[in-house]
């Protein structure tokens, strides 16, 4: 169910890329929408770090769309590349580096309680294994031809409970309601959860290799 919601929201990202590309003639590029998406999560951490909640999940649903933007305009372009992918994955690491470093310091001044900060911490750290353990793994299965033939770089490891998409998803609903904190800490169990059912398909992939 969850693919065919992200097939249908690429499907409608893709009827405004065409027209983007048209208007600005390919002079807007997908490494431009990419970047502009990245340094436009500096202003949402902001407003998480200072709890102005409703604006932060505002800017982070519209530059949410960023993500699939790019890739929609590189197709509609015919610029799609493994560098354009690396700027991609990149750049999305950083934008939740961003946002854990905003809602750390958030959770600390409106709470009053450091200790939760750590929460932060471990959804980050998660978070950012989850896409570690799939980018690792591809890396391991193409250094086996028999597997290889079987398998679909950055598409085999992917999914689980709590993907990229999710966790912003959930990040979104506790800054619209006020329970940063929870969902701060949902999002580091479920970041784990996801890590560690992404190793186990790894490890069994990979077999006796």
């Amino acid at each position: 169910m969850i693919e065919d919601i992200r097939q249908a929201f690429k499907r409608a990202i893709r009827s405004l890329a065409i027209p983007l590309d048209k208007y600005s003639r390919g002079k807007i590029t997908p490494n431009m929408v990419t970047w502009f998406g990245l340094v436009m999560h500096v202003p949402i951490a902001w407003l998480i770090a200072t709890q102005h909640n409703i604006w932060a999940a505002v800017l982070l649903v519209i530059f949410g769309l960023f993500d699939t933007l790019d890739g929609q305009l590189a197709q509609v372009q015919n610029r799609t590349s493994a560098t354009g992918m690396l700027f991609d994955s990149v750049t999305d690491r950083m934008k939740e580096i961003l946002i854990y470093i905003g809602a750390a310091y958030g959770i600390i001044a409106g709470t009053g309680r450091p200790y939760l900060a750590v929460w932060a911490v471990a959804a980050c750290g998660c978070s950012l294994l989850t896409s570690y353990i799939n980018a690792w793994g591809d890396a391991v299965m193409a250094k086996y031809p028999a597997k290889r033939e079987a398998h679909t770089a950055n598409k085999a490891f992917r999914g689980g409970l709590f993907p990229f998409e999710i966790r912003m998803a959930i990040l979104v609903v506790g800054l619209l309601s006020g329970w940063v904190t929870l969902a701060v800490i949902v999002l580091a169990i479920g970041a784990a959860y996801t890590a560690l059912s992404r190793l186990a398909r790894v490890a069994t992939r990979l077999g006796n290799a």
